[in-house]
């Protein structure tokens, strides 16, 4: 066969194993590529992802390290070198890590500094999945592997023959502490090394067990070794132990950490790893995987689909990480990272609401109401320890983005019908977040005094990204009213979170018809460029945000002037060419790039501002447009490779709009029943729901042409809205979807079809 005839067939075969398609799914693991995301740097993200070696919402995530100590990039996909295998806690590149500590094996000499003991690697030799991690190093000669559980690890190092076979435990700078004890081939320590939102005792301790006697054991600081000592408390705290070994001779560690002691550690690491060999705890953390992700089954798909949707729910279920742990008598405690004292109870944290208050708490109270239960009582907890909820928590408060959408988690939360926690609390602190500015601006509501008496923070009163304040202080102003409406709060109370609701018509300018930034005097600001991003808003521009109108779509549809207006105004976004104004930030920040290079205009899927409003079409009597938009999000901006991202992933808000737009439908407003139909990207989906019960979605036919729902049964019955309620999907049953090539214009465009609005019903 001639290189050119040869070379053909490779590529129609290749062709051909894209487009065959995934009829049974019983290890949905398998396919998750943990390495989705990881090919991004500062100046441009794809995804700003790292393979996070874990167990769903593990307090520990283990990841290897190809940056340096403290880089927020610890793991990138274009390095070739590792530097370590470390325990993180990171929720983001731009919050970075805490309670940070690595191992690492080296041979031939004691090398522990971390560019010293670097070892160059390959893709190639590289096996990353959720439950099980493994690489070759080339310059130690050792194969390293990681099985996770919640708080613990089991790695297993595989040995060449060699008198000089090390191990490095690196525990960080800024103040750590370690302890080699040969007798029990142990090594204990702590990291207190963080990047804020720690009180002063804050420290993660750590215990690793080892299987093989100690032959040489020393402890080093920075760049010097410590010959004369096995307990060090420094800068920069390491252990080195060596022995000799045999060719493929397998070394185990054993390790778990606590943010409470080194007792508890070491009763973590009992409870959960025990005298379980790797392969046991590797099989423990696949099942815990495939016992989550098997809740939702596609069929029909591409390779690519399926790898992605289950890449993209595996993202889901990492944040926000537990941040408890079971005493000796078995009780939920937790280290408050907020007050510093051991307290009972459950705490959760690493997360930003201002990107997940949109799908990923609204995925949780589809498919996790128990879990987020438990998030709803770690809420009142951190209430209780700090007086604020966490807007952003890693691992306590972060002073990042804006809002007070923790409201919005908390109403959703308990109006979908989910008890067990203290709500009373947790009203209290909303009322507290409506009054006041917090201690840092992103706790309580910054400019909260203007917004209350003018009905918007003002431009011109030195508080940033104004306009975006006002906007997400509107729409959780409305899901409190809804709340105060279930609690039965006094009239006086409902009415007034009811009229606040409102405020976003404030900052409407009719000559525009796009949100501006108003001055304190009423004048909006001037001069307006709509394509300037910051200013008066958050990461994104006021294309961006005008839509930030998440409870009253058909409000903002006849400010601009009625829903064929509405729906031009829609079109726009993607029509207009991909300019944009940097002056605010100084330079192009990575989410304009990624904007630029996403070549649909003004849309920027990459960012969280603007991910619903695709969506917003159904509201329009133009629901066919939302079919379409969706499947050219989801084919051309995702995929599972290393760069399969088109902005952050941010804690799994930009992967939970991939999984619930591959339903069907996507919560558009938290806080009220309904899901906003798209069209399903798989001919068969299976959702089995907490309860028991299952909702089956069907679009037979489904296609990479066949993109346009014809029409929707729900249990043999027609579903002629553009919604589906959340009550519906928890009783079960099956929605069909039928599918075409080209758009049934007359399907959803009664006004009886469209999805809630505050401005229809008047509640």
């Amino acid at each position: 066969m001639n290189t050119f005839r040869w070379c053909l067939v490779a590529l129609c075969a290749g062709f051909h194993a894209n487009a065959q398609t995934v009829t049974k799914i019983t290890d949905p693991v398998e396919w998750v590529n943990p390495l989705m995301g990881t090919d991004s740097k500062g100046s441009l993200s794809n995804g700003n992802t790292y393979p996070a070696i874990a167990t769903p919402w593990g307090m520990n995530f283990w990841m290897p390290q190809t940056n340096q100590n403290g880089n927020g990039w610890a793991y990138q996909y274009s390095a070739d070198k590792i530097r370590g295998f470390k325990q993180t806690h990171q929720p983001s590149p731009w919050i970075n890590d805490y309670g940070q500590f690595s191992l690492m094996p080296v041979t031939g000499r004691m090398k522990f500094s971390q560019d010293e003991r670097a070892s160059w690697f390959s893709h190639k030799a590289e096996t990353a999945k959720p439950y099980y991690y493994s690489v070759y190093l080339a310059d130690a000669d050792v194969t390293t592997e990681i099985a996770p559980t919640e708080r613990a690890a089991q790695f297993r190092f595989t040995f060449p023959k060699t008198d000089s076979a090390f191990i490095v435990v690196d525990a960080f700078d800024r103040g750590s502490y370690i302890r080699i004890i040969p007798s029990e081939r142990k090594i204990i320590g702590y990291s207190t090394r963080n990047s804020g939102g720690v009180p002063e005792n804050f420290k993660n301790y750590f215990v690793l067990v080892f299987d093989k006697p100690f032959a040489l054991a020393h402890t080093w600081d920075g760049n010097r070794l410590a010959k004369d000592t096995l307990e060090l408390k420094a800068g920069n705290a390491g252990a080195i132990i060596g022995f000799a070994t045999s060719k493929g001779e397998k070394v185990l560690v054993k390790a778990a950490s606590s943010f409470i002691s080194h007792e508890q550690a070491a009763l973590n690491l009992q409870r959960e790893v025990g005298a379980d060999s790797f392969e046991a705890t590797k099989q423990k953390a696949k099942q815990a995987w495939n016992k989550e992700l098997g809740r939702i089954v596609p069929e029909g798909g591409t390779s690519d689909q399926v790898r992605t949707f289950y890449s993209c729910l595996y993202r889901t279920l990492l944040f926000p990480r537990k941040f408890y742990e079971f005493d000796a008598k078995n009780q939920i405690v937790h280290y408050s990272p907020y007050n510093g004292q051991v307290l009972p109870g459950y705490m959760f944290t690493d997360n930003g609401f201002w990107d997940t208050f949109r799908a990923v708490f609204p995925f949780f109270t589809l498919m996790y109401p128990e879990l987020n239960g438990q998030i709803m009582e770690g809420l009142a907890n951190t209430y209780k320890e700090s007086g604020w909820l966490p807007e952003w928590a890693s691992p306590g408060h972060r002073d990042c983005m804006i809002g007070s959408n923790s409201a919005s988690l908390i109403a959703d939360s308990y109006l979908k019908g989910i008890r067990g926690y203290d709500i009373e609390t947790l009203y209290q602190a909303l009322l507290k977040n409506s009054e006041n500015e917090g201690p840092l601006s992103s706790v309580g509501r910054k400019g909260v005094k203007y917004y209350n008496s003018l009905g918007y923070v003002p431009y011109d009163v030195d508080v940033n990204e104004n306009a975006a304040r006002t906007l997400e202080y509107a729409y959780d102003d409305f899901t409190i009213y809804k709340l105060a409406v279930a609690l039965k709060r006094p009239q006086e109370e409902i009415e007034r979170f009811k009229k606040r609701s409102q405020n976003y018509r404030n900052l409407f300018d009719p000559e525009t018809k796009l949100m501006r930034g108003k001055n304190q005097d009423g004048k909006f600001q001037a001069p307006f460029n709509p394509f300037k991003w910051g200013d008066a808003f958050t990461e994104g521009n006021s294309w961006h945000y005008t839509w930030s109108v998440f409870h009253d779509v058909e409000g903002l549809a006849r400010l601009m002037g009625g829903r064929p207006q509405f729906a031009q105004m829609l079109d726009s976004v993607f029509v207009m060419a991909p300019v944009y104004d940097e002056s605010y930030y100084g330079s192009v920040i990575h989410e304009i790039r990624e904007m630029q290079i996403a070549n649909m205009g003004q849309y920027a899927h990459g960012n969280q501002p603007i991910q619903h409003m695709i969506y917003l079409y159904n509201y329009a009597g133009q629901p066919w447009k939302t079919q379409y938009w969706v499947r050219q999000v989801m084919d051309r901006l995702y995929h599972s490779g290393a760069d399969g991202y088109c902005g952050d992933e941010d804690n799994g808000q930009t992967s939970a709009w991939y999984v619930f737009s591959a339903m069907g439908f996507y919560p558009v407003c938290p806080g009220t029943d309904q899901y906003v139909l798209g069209a399903p990207l798989f001919p068969k989906m299976t959702v089995t729901l907490q309860n028991g019960k299952k909702f089956v979605i069907e679009a037979p036919g489904n296609s990479k042409t066949n993109v346009y729902t014809q029409n929707v049964t729900l249990n043999g019955k027609p579903l002629n809205a553009n919604w589906i309620s959340h009550s519906a999907i928890q009783q079960g049953g099956v929605m069909k979807v039928s599918m075409g090539a080209s758009p049934n214009k007359q399907r959803g465009t009664n006004e009886s079809a469209y999805p809630y609005s505050f401005t229809t019903t008047g509640k």
